[in-house]
């Protein structure tokens, strides 16, 4: 059947305000939606996080009159488009067959490709991590993710060990092990990353004897020839001395989820304790490798 859909633009502070109004009209549906494209995480698990400037967006039986519904938003002051509130008809489609088809194997370096299970992988010979979007925190699409697993592609990982520091759904880590680490350690602070990183090995046909994940209080004492944390600039200053101590001397350390305008004190934390190198950017998002003093 059709749907009715309304947007609304608001703020963080309005957001859970406004839902409630939506429901309360009868709304079955509510989304909320990024409306300025601002980067935003979630810092501890199970937090809610809002951005600033956001869309709610909701769905309406067809036949479920709005014209109450309508009057009322139009003199909330919480909405800033509230004078070009407008009702747009969504016809029926299959959701799942749609939602499927905007995602497509994606490649990393020559021979790394990211594949959804219900696709034939491009190149059978490459390296293919098969990883459906949505299964849980990081499926390749991210700039900061793409990074990581462009340098990944271009290092020779045989007999190496590997650090995922923040694995989320453990795409780097599979990444490495099917690259040919020897050995993978993920860590991630969220037991549900904890739980689709080793989902998603077994997904990708990698043992426990290769790949296993713990919380950070459960990680092994091991130092590792290379370590990634791909998280947050606010962790990664915080976590430094214990990156730096999972690490042999002259190990590799590669950091992303960083802002441009971050780089400066993520070095100023990290250069004494890493020779590091020069800041690869791509779409705003930074990646900083260095290695072990």
């Amino acid at each position: 059947m059709a749907w009715q859909q309304l947007q609304l633009r608001t703020s963080a502070a309005h957001s859970e305000s406004l839902e409630q109004v939506l429901l309360e009209f009868g709304a079955v549906a509510i989304s909320f939606v990024d409306a300025e494209d601002q980067p935003l995480f979630q810092l501890e698990p199970g937090s809610t996080v809002i951005w600033d400037a956001t869309v709610l967006v909701a769905l309406f039986d067809s036949d479920h009159d709005l014209s109450q519904c309508l009057a009322s938003l139009s003199t909330n002051n919480a909405i800033e488009n509230r004078t070009q509130l407008a009702i747009e008809i969504l016809e029926d489609q299959d959701w799942e067959r749609a939602w499927m088809d905007e995602f497509h194997a994606m490649q990393y370096g020559p021979a790394l490709w990211i594949c959804p299970s219900w696709q034939t992988p491009p190149d059978p010979d490459a390296v293919n991590i098969m990883l459906d979007p949505g299964l849980a925190f990081g499926s390749g699409t991210h700039a900061t993710t793409s990074l990581c697993l462009e340098w990944l592609s271009g290092e020779e990982l045989g007999n190496k060990t590997v650090v995922d520091y923040g694995s989320g759904s453990g795409v780097l880590a599979i990444g490495a092990a099917l690259l040919g680490a020897d050995r993978v350690i993920a860590v991630d602070n969220d037991p549900q990353a904890i739980t689709a990183t080793l989902d998603n090995s077994q997904r990708n046909n990698i043992g426990s004897q290769t790949l296993s994940a713990h919380l950070p209080q459960d990680t092994p004492d091991i130092q590792s020839d290379i370590l990634i944390a791909n998280i947050l600039a606010g962790p990664l200053l915080t976590l430094a001395p214990t990156l730096k101590r999972l690490l042999k001397p002259s190990g590799s350390i590669v950091l992303s989820g960083i802002l441009e305008e971050q780089i400066g004190m993520i070095l100023e934390v990290y250069e004494p304790l890493f020779t590091m190198q020069a800041p690869q950017i791509k779409e705003g998002w930074v990646r900083l490798t260095g290695t072990n003093k």
